[in-house]
């Protein structure tokens, strides 16, 4: 975590909300993912903050996306290990850009200082969720684990009807929206007219 003091008032219960989103069991998932992808790398301890320490110098997730290219192609050239705090952080800039041109949404992407600062884990773990889900339905090859941790990401299912059936569907009254059979003005008023009582 980052030297800050720590926050009262309306801060400290955003924080609290924020911190309640990560899930312990989710850590473990995508530590277990991670592994057997990079397949190189060491095995944090458990927990939100050895966690975040394991990811925050950035080596782990440039290793990470660039395991998900073929050999030699990946977009991180450098992913030596640093202690300086730009380094770092430039390392996980790097791996947000990579993952923006492997297909995840500028949505679904966390921000730096989430990350560095320990601010919001959650969001982490949620863009490499996408990433997973996103590896898995790319059927490429290059997805090492078990793809049922992840959601599969939709794909197109184009169809293409022909003219004759397009106009068979013409013919057809839609009753998803009940019927009009019966139905008259016989009774109604004007608008703005005063109700008849007689």
């Amino acid at each position: 975590m980052a030297n800050r003091g720590p926050a009262y008032g309306l801060s400290w219960e955003v924080q609290q909300r924020i911190d309640k989103q990560y899930d312990p069991e989710l850590e473990q998932m995508l530590t277990q993912w991670i592994l057997a992808q990079c397949g190189d790398i060491q095995s944090p301890e458990p927990g939100k903050e050895k966690f975040q320490e394991w990811l925050k110098d950035g080596t782990v997730l440039c290793k990470l996306i660039n395991s998900l290219y073929p050999k030699g192609q990946g977009p991180v050239a450098n992913t030596d290990p640093s202690n300086k705090a730009f380094k770092q952080m430039e390392q996980i800039s790097q791996f947000l850009r990579a993952a923006e041109q492997y297909g995840i949404a500028p949505t679904d992407i966390f921000q730096t200082v989430d990350l560095w600062e320990g601010k919001n884990m959650a969001c982490v773990q949620r863009t490499l969720m996408n990433l997973g889900g996103l590896a898995v339905t790319k059927q490429d090859g290059l997805f090492v684990g078990d793809p049922n941790w992840f959601p599969k990401k939709s794909q197109e299912n184009r169809r293409d009807f022909s003219k004759d059936k397009l106009k068979e569907g013409q013919n057809v009254i839609g009753l998803q929206m009940g019927t009009n059979r019966g139905a008259s003005q016989a009774g109604m008023t004007g608008y703005g007219m005063p109700r008849q009582i007689l």
